[in-house]
């Protein structure tokens, strides 16, 4: 179920058009390894966007959550 969840989480990133998060969950999602440059865009996105109010928020915080499964 986790693992579903990330990826559903990764696929919304990847749509976002913001390049930090975008570009990196894009590349995870393409079975690239680039897993610590992943959490490091997301724990940056969510240092700089994670309390703006945007559908975002709650994803970042999920997906440092769920960070081991990957």
């Amino acid at each position: 179920m986790e693992e579903h969840e990330l990826t559903a989480i990764l696929r919304r990133f990847a749509d976002s058009g913001w390049e930090l998060i975008s570009v990196p969950a894009n590349a995870y999602l393409s079975g690239e390894d680039c897993k610590e440059e992943l959490i490091a865009a997301v724990e940056q996105a969510n240092e700089e966007c994670g309390s703006c109010g945007c559908e975002y928020d709650a994803l970042y915080r999920r997906f440092l959550e769920l960070k081991q499964s990957l």
